[in-house]
This record gives C-alpha cells, structure tokens and sequence, in this order.
C-alpha cells in the first residue's frame, strides 16, 4: 500500500518549463552559447549542476559555472517566475491524496524560494509534509539525491512511496531507488519518453489524475 505520494514541482503542479528553459537560453547567450530553444527545454528538469554540462566545458563549468546559473536565477526571477501559473486542481488532487491518509512530499529540482512561491500559487502550503529542493542536496535529477532526501524525511522505504513527475529525469531518479512513477504529460515531455524512462502510467495533468483516481497507483 501507498503511503506517500512524492511529487516533482516544474511542469508537473505548475506550468513553468517553458519559462525555465528560456531563462536558461537568455542566459547562455551572455556566456558565449546559443542553442536551440528545443535543445534546451529538453534539459529542464535538471539543476543547473547537471544541466550546464551539457553545454559548457569543464573548464568553462569551474571558471563560471557559478557565475552562469546565479545569472539564469536573476533572469527567470525577474522575467520569468511572475508569469508561471498553477495547473488547474492540483489542491484538489492533494487534497485527495491527503483524504487516503497519505503524506506528501515535494522533490524538485528548483531552490527553496522558488518552491515557496509554487507552493502558494498552487494553494498547497498546509498540504505539504516534506519538502526537499536543490538547495538541500549535493546534486539534482537525474540523480536519485532529492528522492534519498525525501525517503529520509518520511521515515519510509522505496516500496511504500510513489513518484509522480513531469520528466524522464524524474523517471530515471526514482527509479533507481526502486520507487514506482506515474508521468505526466503537461510539462511537455513526449508519452514515449516517459514510459522508456520508466513510468508505470501516464496522465495529463493534475486533474486528469484526480479524475481517474480510483483506478490510479495511487488508490492502491
């Protein structure tokens, strides 16, 4: 049986991959690099630490690395986060989870303060029992670093939790600690990916899943 529900934030409770990955490609083309749009969307999902590798060298990582992603945070803050909007039901969706009398926990890949923010534009603040971002773990998705970190704070193994997130990386990072995954499809990431990665159902988006709770992992 089900006894947490762990839950990615970005493009999974509120619509922001989009903003993130234009962030990131304002923010690049500061520092020399113009990628495609869509090469860089693709990425999102990850924290900086492993996303900037994929676009910079080591070398260029150790010199400014640092310097890059404070620069992505000033922009998205800045032109970015004001825009970012909640999916419809998602206090809805916790509230039923919650009514099952299980916890919730947020793992993701975005820093405390931008996680605060989310929390309120979602209405979820008093339905959160753990939470865990960047800034609290060595490294982000797809490492398994922030689902460790949200199984110790739960107090619960592997097999009684499940993962619902947005990205393969979600996928990827639960899954190697054996949590099962439920994917979803409003962040953007292709159905095909997401089963690939490891997702052992798919939905729409947060109403989609309260809709179809019943018949979801989550009920079992």
């Amino acid at each position: 049986m089900t006894a947490a529900a762990i839950f990615d934030m970005d493009g999974t409770l509120v619509d922001s991959v989009d903003l993130h990955a234009a962030a990131w490609q304002a923010a690049m083309r500061e520092f020399g690099r113009d990628p495609p749009y869509e090469t860089v969307r693709a990425q999102i999902g990850k924290g900086g630490d492993q996303l900037l590798p994929v676009f910079f060298s080591q070398e260029e990582i150790a010199a400014r690395g640092g310097e890059i992603e404070a620069r992505r945070g000033e922009i998205y803050r800045r032109d970015y986060l004001p825009k970012v909007r909640a999916f419809p039901r998602t206090r809805e969706l916790f509230e039923r989870v919650r009514a099952d009398r299980k916890r919730i926990a947020i793992a993701s890949s975005s820093p405390s303060d931008e996680l605060g923010r989310y929390k309120r534009l979602a209405r979820i603040e008093d339905l959160v029992d753990v939470e865990i971002g960047k800034d609290g773990v060595e490294r982000s998705k797809p490492s398994s670093d922030v689902f460790e970190a949200a199984l110790a704070k739960l107090g619960l193994d592997a097999a009684a939790c499940l993962a619902i997130g947005d990205t393969p990386y979600d996928a990827v990072a639960a899954g190697r600690l054996g949590i099962p995954v439920i994917g979803m499809l409003c962040g953007g990431f292709p159905e095909a990916s997401l089963r690939e990665a490891g997702c052992a159902a798919i939905y729409r988006d947060p109403a989609d899943l309260l809709a179809r709770y019943e018949d979801s992992l989550l009920a079992r």
